[in-house]
């Protein structure tokens, strides 16, 4: 019954080691399929660079490489910064978490500050959490759930929200909230 044209393994072809037009391909060929920033992009390009090798004139200049894709803006760290925090903050994350996902993806103290979420951003963020995850307010308890219940629930709660990003302070507010109104009014004042 078996096959005996077909063979159980395909054996992989192994890559060309890269020259300054292959490297200069490969980073064109990323830069078109994602949005990064300039940090990432030179990781890739080491990382390919370590996998394949270099049969080039001279050392690779991958530097010089991202450096000229990002004056010809095929890279953008600011708007880049900018998509990744309001992805991160649309998903409820908090600004440790949008802090450590830039600094991650190789983008420098500077453009990190500048895209920090303020106050009214933190909040919204954290009552986005929280409706999403039914924390605090929003939670459903089980019927006849006892004290200890609720608290071990309560203390799942802050530890969840605390790994989203957020402060003790805004998880603990979030999480004592007694109603979605008064949670609601807290981000309100904020944005006042």
């Amino acid at each position: 019954m078996a096959d005996g044209h077909a063979t159980g393994r395909r054996t992989r072809r192994t890559p060309k080691p890269l020259d300054r037009t292959r490297l200069n391909d490969l980073a064109l060929h990323y830069v078109a399929r994602f949005a990064t920033s300039s940090g990432k992009l030179e990781f890739y390009l080491k990382r390919k660079l370590r996998e394949r090798g270099w049969d080039g004139e001279g050392e690779p200049d991958i530097g010089g490489l991202v450096q000229r894709f990002a004056e010809k803006n095929y890279v953008d760290d600011e708007a880049y910064a900018r998509m990744k925090t309001g992805g991160l903050l649309a998903r409820g994350y908090g600004a440790r978490r949008v802090e450590e996902k830039l600094r991650a993806d190789g983008l420098g103290e500077g453009v990190r500050a500048a895209n920090a979420p303020d106050e009214a951003e933190a909040r919204e963020a954290l009552f986005a959490y929280v409706r999403r995850r039914r924390f605090g307010p929003f939670r459903i308890a089980p019927v006849g759930e006892g004290p200890e219940a609720a608290h071990k629930a309560r203390e799942k709660q802050l530890a969840a929200i605390l790994r989203a990003g957020h402060s003790f302070d805004h998880a603990r507010r979030a999480v004592e909230a007694n109603s979605e109104r008064e949670l609601e009014e807290w981000v309100a004042e904020a944005l006042d």
